[in-house]
């Protein structure tokens, strides 16, 4: 039966083994993979440079399939693009554990040059591969994924000098895959996390970093968050120490700036006082304008949204979103865009009206979630996810899992902050859920319209199409 229970060396063991064996890789050498981080210096050690950072921190995101031009592409970033951290995002093929496919692929990339897959197969470089990247770069670099079942990449990366892991159970399930059980990818990290936690007992902290933005979509901020307080407990209960609780961009600065103050403020009441909490603010991650300089637009809001939140990391954007995975060139201008907003409005004083009002409201709903979480699972935080989900009392909008209602439909009010539509059954106190119906009530009123779902649609094309929020007839070209 799934327990929120720490995994014992007997356990980690014989999960290694198995893993192991899904693609021929080579017993493992915990202790010289710990004296290989020993000897890391201390600007490749991720959550120290994270943690001590005195402004935010900007990281890409970036992946190819070949050892030689990921490293091209990350020193790019680093130099060009000025990048603090910098990525190595994985491809399709490994997320779902078929590494005969992504080898397959890697050699069909280095035969004719072309990234025939469409990110770093870091299983099939292997130990060796994955250090060669570390020593190749100044900056520290995370492991960016999306995978169900991490076991395997956490294993080859972790030896292989990486000391930072995105994603979690929930946000790399929900918003990822169809058919896995969630208490099915609970188990699968929590070996993840223990791995990472043993790491850390021997003084390697390894970050972890739950996929705060989800499906990406309109998701309203209470949900993502208690999602991510979720998935670090988990890792807490493994041993980790180091946690980065992440939140996408919705496009509204009050409710983006108040979002990501009660994340932290939640992040530190929630997990252990041992845990090192921090932040990370993803750039807005909808659909983008075709037009570069109006992409850029889009960038720069969220670097403003940044400077006044201050979290402690920021995953940026480039201007040519639309088209796809960007060149290296423009994934550096995206970096530079949102460090010179960010910089300069650093030097400000800017005070928002409504941020306390709206932090207080997103942490009154997060805290509602949470609660019901806590009581299915008779404070077991592990089976209360699990029934929460099953039950709807927990859910993400536009969710393609099976282990989600998906139920809950969000839209705009007429601020421009995500609010629900419809709730299905998520666990939300009715004085809360007033507050949604009626604010998107006021919309409606003021579009002469009925509180609909075609305010979802609308809401879903505004920013690509130069707008906050999808106006009946409106233009944004």
């Amino acid at each position: 039966m799934l327990r929120d229970t720490r995994l014992s060396g007997e356990d980690l063991s014989r999960i290694d083994e198995k893993i192991r064996a899904d693609w021929s890789v080579e017993e493992i050498d915990f202790e010289e993979a710990v004296a290989y981080h020993d000897s890391l210096p201390r600007s490749k050690q991720f959550a120290r440079v994270l943690e001590d950072a005195d402004r935010p921190l900007l990281q890409p995101r970036a992946g190819v399939p070949r050892l030689d031009d990921q490293i091209t592409l990350l020193r790019h970033l680093e130099d060009a693009g000025r990048a603090d951290l910098l990525p190595t995002t994985i491809d399709s093929y490994t997320r779902d554990n078929e590494y005969e496919k992504a080898q397959r692929g890697l050699e069909e990339a280095r035969e004719s040059g072309d990234d025939t897959l469409n990110g770093f197969p870091a299983v099939n470089h292997g130990v060796e591969g994955c250090r060669k990247l570390i020593e190749s770069v100044d900056a520290p670099i995370e492991v960016r994924h999306g995978t169900p079942d991490a076991r395997l990449l956490a294993a080859v990366t972790f030896a292989g000098g990486f000391q930072s892991f995105e994603g979690g159970p929930i946000s790399y399930n929900i918003p990822y895959t169809k058919e896995h059980e969630l208490a099915e990818t609970i188990e699968h990290w929590q070996f993840v996390d223990r791995l990472a936690g043993a790491y850390t007992e021997r003084g390697v902290t390894i970050n972890r970093e739950p996929f705060g933005p989800l499906t990406g979509t309109l998701v309203p901020p209470s949900i993502a968050i208690a999602v991510g307080l979720v998935e670090g407990m988990l890792a807490a209960t493994q041993g980790v120490r180091s946690v980065t609780l992440g939140y996408g961009q919705v496009g509204n600065l009050v409710q983006d700036i108040a979002a990501l103050r009660a994340l932290r403020e939640l992040g530190e009441e929630y997990l252990p006082d041992d845990v090192t909490v921090t932040t990370v603010f993803h750039e807005w991650m909808g659909g983008f304008p075709p037009d570069e300089a109006r992409a850029s637009g889009v960038i720069a809001l969220g670097a403003a949204t940044a400077a006044i939140a201050e979290p402690d990391k920021v995953i940026t954007k480039s201007p040519q979103e639309f088209g796809g995975v960007p060149t290296k060139e423009a994934n550096a201008e995206g970096l530079r865009t949102t460090r010179q907003l960010i910089d300069m409005m650093r030097e400000q004083d800017i005070t928002l009206d409504g941020v306390e009002r709206e932090r207080e409201f997103v942490e009154k709903s997060a805290r509602s979630l949470m609660d019901t979480i806590l009581e299915l699972g008779d404070e077991d935080v592990a089976q209360g996810v699990v029934e929460a989900f099953e039950t709807g009392k927990l859910d993400v909008p536009f969710a393609p899992s099976d282990s989600a209602e998906s139920a809950v439909l969000p839209a705009r009010d007429d601020d421009g902050r995500v609010r629900i539509l419809q709730f299905g059954d998520l666990a939300l106190d009715p004085d809360l859920r007033d507050v949604h119906t009626d604010r998107l009530d006021r919309r409606a009123r003021a579009e002469n319209r009925d509180r609909s779902f075609q305010m979802v649609a609308d809401d879903v094309d505004a920013i690509s199409e130069g707008r906050l929020i999808g106006r009946p007839g409106g233009e944004g070209a």
